[in-house]
């Protein structure tokens, strides 16, 4: 038998879960799942021989060498601040592992160690960074094999809501940690554009979008994320003129959330003085300048930031209750917390909801003389508010690299992220079984 460790069993690893239980018979695995607390698990799950789920402290080292210690392959779907202390224990117990999150440099720097003990640290496996990573290498490597110069490439990706349950107008709801969502962006975005370097500031992020139609879905609003500039050379893209990765939202959003940056509203940085004595009215008002005219609150947030109080992203603003004398009744908050607290109870799941996962490539390439675009896009709805399209396009890349990890086809060894085709061809392949499938169309643009 196989021993697998599955530490986290959160909303995003429900598919996953499902995904290592139907396989574990055929494949020979032991499961162990271990979180904060596992009583949220169903009891047919609890009850199946080939699991056992247990309480899990990732800071007691105890506990954390002995759980390591059992398995042959290590899943980590905790908060991504707690991996380096996985691969860490990984490393020390010399087993291998799996996460769905992007490569920190502590991780970056066990590298070589991992090399030397014949260890897979897998990471970027998930939906974004992962299904982007091995959707967008598959088709570099069709391209380059053909000849081909890529002189443009854009990747967008979006957790949003499907349509029969896109029931707000912020067309928008938590289907992953709401604190990076309210977090996004916090640091300046680069990105590369006809040869020209270019970086977009917090205050401006969410100020300069593009917009995007996809079939049958209707449009978008992208903005960037983060450093796009280093991801050319894992791409093999060192000399392209014009690169950027970011992020989808439903027209409407980007705009209502460029108010709240304007504010200073999704600040994390320093703590509210008595917010248990203050409302969400109260927390806006503190952000703007006396006023010395009769205005409306709602009038005196247009004038402060630079549009007319007739706006729609106020209505967004006004819609999910920062406006009214409501209760922060937090004992202690930054500004990002406190918003926080609002938007998880404005924006949750309702019972039947289903959410939406948009990705959208955007290439454009030079053959035989002629100038090319390559749009790829993969729609994925969730099936309700547990088996998620986040859960499934998280958890079903990390479960099936896992099996393949298992069953010795990775031979990679060291920090990997999927970039090989030994890797993205049998995830990508067996995705494909579960709809996860991307639809291409090619347009020539002329000579």
């Amino acid at each position: 038998m196989k021993n697998i460790l599955l530490l986290g069993a959160g909303r995003s690893a429900s598919v996953l879960i499902e995904y290592l239980v139907i396989n574990a018979p055929q494949e020979k695995w032991q499961l162990a799942i271990g979180d904060v607390r596992v009583d949220h698990l169903s009891a047919s799950l609890l009850e199946n021989p080939l699991v056992r789920a247990f309480a899990f402290d990732v800071h007691d080292a105890a506990q954390r060498e002995e759980e390591v210690g059992k398995a042959d392959v290590v899943i980590s779907m905790l908060p991504a601040l707690f991996h380096p202390l996985v691969a860490h224990t990984c490393l020390e117990q010399e087993k291998h592992l799996v996460t769905a999150s992007y490569v920190p440099e502590d991780i970056k720097q066990l590298h070589t160690q991992a090399q030397e003990k014949g260890l897979t640290f897998l990471m970027e496996c998930g939906l974004d960074p992962g299904i982007d990573h091995m959707s967008a290498m598959q088709i570099i490597h069709h391209l380059q094999a053909q000849g081909a110069t890529i002189t443009s490439f854009r990747s967008f990706t979006g957790g949003l809501m499907a349509p029969a349950s896109d029931t707000n107008p912020w067309h928008y709801k938590f289907t992953w940690n709401p604190r990076n969502v309210i977090l996004a962006g916090q640091s300046t975005a680069k990105y590369i554009e006809d040869g020209s370097y270019k970086y977009i500031p917090y205050p401006q992020l969410f100020h300069r979008t593009q917009t995007f139609a996809v079939d049958g879905y209707g449009l978008f609003d992208g903005y960037a994320n983060r450093d796009s500039l280093s991801y050319r050379e894992p791409y093999g893209l060192q000399e392209i003129p014009t690169m950027l990765r970011g992020t989808l939202r439903r027209p409407g959003y980007c705009q209502a959330w460029h108010v709240l940056v304007q504010l200073g509203l999704p600040d994390d940085t320093y703590f509210l003085d008595n917010p248990q004595e203050m409302t969400y009215r109260q927390l806006v008002e503190s952000f703007l300048p006396a006023s010395q005219e009769n205005l409306s609150l709602r009038e005196r947030i247009a004038a402060y930031t630079g549009i007319p109080s007739t706006a729609p992203e106020l209505d967004l603003i006004e819609w999910a209750g920062l406006l009214e004398e409501e209760p922060i009744a937090m004992i202690t908050a930054t500004p990002a917390q406190a918003l926080e607290k609002l938007l998880t109870q404005k924006w949750q799941l309702s019972p039947g909801d289903k959410d939406m996962i948009v990705m959208l490539h955007l290439f454009e390439y030079e053959l035989d003389g002629q100038r090319h675009k390559l749009t790829s896009s993969l729609v994925v709805l969730g099936d309700d508010e547990v088996h998620t399209a986040m859960a499934k396009t998280v958890g079903l890349p990390v479960g099936i690299a896992t099996k393949l990890l298992l069953q010795g086809q990775l031979k990679q060894t060291g920090v990997v992220v999927p970039l090989q085709a030994e890797v993205y061809a049998p995830v990508l392949q067996e995705l494909q079984a579960f709809g996860v499938q991307f639809q291409e169309r090619v347009e020539t643009l002329g000579a």
